[in-house]
C-alpha cells in the first residue's frame, strides 16, 4: 500500500472516477518537465542567498527560507509528475517531506564535514532518503534503486557544474554567479527528479495505458 494515495490503485480509481482519461507523458517529456520546472524553482530558491539574507537571519535561517522556497512553488511547477486527477496537493505532501528530509540530511552533512566531502555525503543521503520515499509512496519498490541513482547522479552532475560555473563567475558578480549556480543545480535536480517518478509510476502507466 501507498502513501497519499498514490499507490497505482489510488490513481486508477482517480482516472476512472474522472471521467477523463489520464495523459501518460513518455520518459522524455517527464524529464523535460522536471528540468523546465525545477530550473525555475532552483533560480527562485538560492535567491534568499543572492539576497544576503544569511547575514541577517543567519546561515540555518537561510538554509530553511531556501527550503520553503523550494517547496512552496515546487507544486505549481511540478505536480503534473504526477498521474492522475488531485496531483498538486498529493505532490505538496509527498515531495514537501521528502525534501524537508534531503535539505536537513545536506546540510546536516555539510555543515558537519565541510566542503565537497559534506556536499556530497549530504548528496547521497539526501536523494536516497528521497528516492526510497518515493518508491514506498508510489507502492513500487522496485523502483527505489533507479529513483535514488537517478536524482543522486544528476543531483552531483548539476552540483559540481553549478560548482564550476559559480567560480567562473564570481569574481565577475556574486548575484550572476549564484543564479548560475540556482540554473546547473535545478538541470540536475530537475532531471533526476522526472525520471525518479516515472520510474515509480510504472504500474499505473502499465494499467492505465
Amino acid at each position: 500500500m501507498g502513501l497519499f494515495g498514490l499507490d497505482p490503485q489510488s490513481i486508477v480509481d482517480r482516472v476512472k472516477a474522472s471521467g477523463t482519461p489520464a495523459r501518460i507523458p513518455s520518459l522524455g517529456a517527464s524529464v523535460l518537465r522536471g528540468v523546465v520546472g525545477f530550473t525555475i524553482l532552483g533560480v527562485a530558491g538560492f535567491l534568499p542567498w543572492v539576497l544576503g539574507l544569511g547575514k541577517r537571519i543567519g546561515t540555518a535561517g537561510m538554509y530553511a527560507t531556501c527550503a520553503a522556497v523550494f517547496i512552496g512553488l515546487s507544486g505549481p511547477l511540478l505536480h503534473r509528475l504526477i498521474l492522475g486527477p488531485g496531483s498538486l496537493s498529493r505532490f505538496y505532501r509527498i515531495f514537501g517531506i521528502a525534501f524537508a528530509l534531503y535539505a536537513s540530511a545536506w546540510v546536516g552533512a555539510y555543515m558537519g564535514l565541510k566542503g565537497h566531502v559534506g556536499g556530497i555525503a549530504g548528496l547521497f543521503i539526501g536523494t536516497a532518503v528521497m528516492g526510497l520515499l518515493f518508491a514506498l509512496a508510489f507502492d513500487e519498490r522496485g523502483a527505489a534503486v533507479p529513483s535514488i541513482a537517478s536524482l543522486f547522479l544528476l543531483n552531483l552532475a548539476g552540483y559540481y557544474l553549478g560548482n564550476a560555473v559559480e567560480l567562473a563567475f564570481l569574481k565577475t558578480s556574486f548575484a550572476l554567479a549564484m543564479l548560475l549556480y540556482g540554473v546547473c543545480y535545478g538541470i540536475g535536480f530537475g532531471a533526476g527528479l522526472g525520471l525518479a517518478l516515472h520510474f515509480c509510476q510504472k504500474t499505473v502507466r502499465s494499467r492505465l495505458g
